[in-house]
């Protein structure tokens, strides 16, 4: 899956889960806590989000610090 395709869907989930934040800035190299503004609950949603949107498992507990983290677990991982 192409990391554009990956970035797009992170973007779709994160609106879901923050819709009062703006996200028209996120990039890559975004924080999640402190540019996207997640905190450990809105962390899990994404992930649980992510395993269902893309089709895997995350194996024991994620610890991502940027967006682009996120996005390279998700390509290496990803079954959709």
């Amino acid at each position: 899956m192409e990391r554009e395709a990956i970035f797009e869907g992170l973007k779709e989930i994160l609106t879901q889960i923050k819709p009062s934040k703006d996200l028209s800035t996120i990039n890559e190299n975004s924080q999640l806590v402190r540019d996207v503004g997640l905190d450990s609950l809105t962390i899990l949603l994404l992930s649980l989000a992510a395993e269902n949107k893309f089709g895997f498992k995350f194996e024991g507990t994620p610890k991502f610090e940027t967006v682009g983290e996120v996005i390279d677990y998700v390509s290496t991982h990803a079954t959709v």
